[in-house]
């Protein structure tokens, strides 16, 4: 997979060795001089990169600023996925920090891993390691697997840098060659994206997803990295799939094998906090009462509203649209609370005259099942004032609908 048509990416498979030059390079950083001219720009400026290269040309090579200054910005990009303690002590590929794993992510899939008693796992498409650092620092022991040689060279690195290089053996390879029966485990995370952009479709993923699949039924256990978009019909019946997001952020779906075939699951990070469907019929449709829940975009994905709605007592407000309403308010990880004090006709006269009289000066617009969108009708309220609110647009019963209310304090 190449992200813009010329840059392999790190959870690719690459159709040819890449420019040694690259390698160089890259390798021209893990030296001594590399090392301290990272440590030099930790905490430099972007925008003041011009005078601060000029400066350090007059005492290193040229090519070595520019390495330098290069995997300078990536780490400050990588902070927000890795924590600054880590990114700041690994090294990057523009397309690694874009797509590698949000570490709190993999910490929570590699304790998955280790709760189920594996020990030697391998990590097929590994990218830049950032799964396997995880899975190491969780006990357990990585074969981790690209063809690429530049990822391969920064995976090696990161292990190095992390101290786990005794769990973390690197090797450049084509993954559909890998031997993986001496292990208790595979993890595939295949390329999703081409020189076009994102790809939906499951078999042109990188390796294509019937191959991992195959891969992932050798193995005692397995779980493979997929899109959370993925249609359920789409999902093999001996698999279990979990959705996971991370501050209400859905990241990514996992196909898990080897644990609760046809399990639909989605977990909450960071509190952790999981539920596995009950295969609930869908709720009924109930007038907005005084709650309006909207669930977390796993909970959505995993087809999981109807055991949020059971577990709330609610009802949806209408049978197409993910929003939950309850005259009870019940305290629960898997929703956000908003309580509702307008339910109106959608009526953009009606709602400026609202703010207008209750002073709001801040309002956070949400939509599901509206053609309005939230930033063209922030701009034609015209907001002022010392007070705030939650705005809803969606349908209830068919009909578009203008809900106003605040969140509920947890």
């Amino acid at each position: 997979m190449h992200e813009n048509g010329n840059v392999p990416a790190p959870n690719a498979q690459s159709t040819a060795d890449g420019p040694t030059a690259a390698v160089d390079s890259f390798a021209a950083l893990l030296t001594d001089e590399g090392r301290r001219l990272l440590e030099e720009l930790r905490d430099h400026d972007p925008a003041r990169e011009l005078a601060v290269a000029t400066r350090l040309r007059r005492d290193h090579p040229a090519e070595l600023v520019s390495a330098a200054l290069g995997q300078a910005r990536l780490r400050q990009r990588a902070a927000a996925k890795f924590g600054t303690e880590d990114a700041y002590r690994m090294y990057f590929t523009p397309n690694g920090v874009e797509q590698a794993t949000r570490a709190s992510v993999a910490t929570h899939r590699a304790r998955r891993f280790a709760d189920l008693g594996v020990r030697r796992l391998a990590d097929l498409c590994c990218g830049i390691g950032g799964d396997a650092i995880a899975l190491a620092r969780a006990g357990v022991s990585v074969l981790a697997v690209d063809r690429d040689p530049l990822t391969c060279a920064v995976a090696e690195a990161n292990a190095a840098a992390l101290g786990l290089s005794d769990l973390i053996e690197v090797r450049r390879a084509d993954v559909t060659e890998v031997d993986t029966s001496g292990y208790d485990a595979v993890f595939v995370d295949p390329a999703r994206r081409s020189g076009r952009g994102r790809i939906f479709d499951p078999e042109a993923y990188s390796p294509p997803l019937s191959w991992a699949t195959e891969a992932a039924r050798t193995a005692p256990h397995a779980a493979l990295k997929i899109a959370p978009g993925v249609p359920h019909e789409a999902i093999p019946e001996d698999a279990e799939a979990e959705w996971i997001s991370d501050g209400g952020d859905v990241k990514e779906a996992v196909l898990w094998f080897g644990t609760t075939p046809g399990a639909r699951r989605a977990t909450l990070l960071p509190s952790g906090a999981a539920l596995t469907g009950t295969g609930l019929p869908d709720p009924a449709v109930r007038p907005v009462g005084r709650y309006l829940y909207e669930p977390d975009g796993a909970m959505i994905r995993a087809h999981l509203v109807a055991d949020v709605a059971d577990a709330l007592s609610g009802g949806l407000i209408d049978p197409t649209i993910a929003y939950i309403t309850s005259d009870e308010l019940r305290p629960t990880p898997y929703a956000s609370a908003y309580e509702i004090t307008d339910v109106l006709p959608f009526n953009l006269k009606k709602l400026k005259a609202l703010v207008r009289e209750r002073r709001i000066g801040v309002a956070v617009i949400k939509k599901r099942g509206s053609a309005v969108e939230p930033e063209e009708l922030r701009k034609k309220l015209k907001l002022e004032g010392v007070n705030s609110c939650v705005i809803v647009l969606t349908r209830v019963a068919g009909a578009p609908m203008m809900l106003l209310g605040h969140p509920v304090q947890a």
